[in-house]
């Protein structure tokens, strides 16, 4: 089995798909009418597959996020990435040093939900495994 992608609902789809499409993902889809609203399919440009789903219906706004803790995205310069951000409007906090070469900085779209940039340490796997907490 592998995860494919993440269905996040939003309350306006302009605005964000504006912000996500600055954040650095593409547009790849989208279906109109479906149970759950419209669906707009993103993915980053390194990514091989989508990884975001935009669930849209105006009927139903977003009131509440505590279910989506927050999404992780892995970046190479960390610093870069968030001056890069900057520059299209989009704000982060500043990068947090946890030591042994790893950084993160947080970003919220606007739904309120949190977005964390990770830059790894230097020859660190591109994800996360059981390595990581032996």
């Amino acid at each position: 089995m592998r995860m494919l992608h993440l269905g996040l609902r939003v309350t306006d789809l302009d605005r964000s798909l504006a912000f996500y499409t600055a954040f650095g993902y593409d547009k790849v889809g989208a279906v109109p009418e479906t149970a759950f609203g419209s669906l707009t399919m993103l993915q980053l440009p390194d990514d091989p597959f989508v990884s975001l789903e935009l669930v849209h219906d105006p009927a139903r706004p977003v009131t509440d996020i505590s279910a989506v803790n927050h999404l992780v995205v892995r970046v190479d310069d960390l610093a870069a990435t968030v001056a890069e951000l900057s520059e299209r409007g989009i704000g982060a906090e500043p990068p947090a040093d946890l030591g042994k070469g790893m950084f993160t900085s947080w970003v919220t779209d606007p739904d309120g939900y949190r977005i964390e940039l990770v830059q790894w340490p230097p020859g660190h796997p591109a994800g996360m495994s059981a390595a990581d907490f032996a």
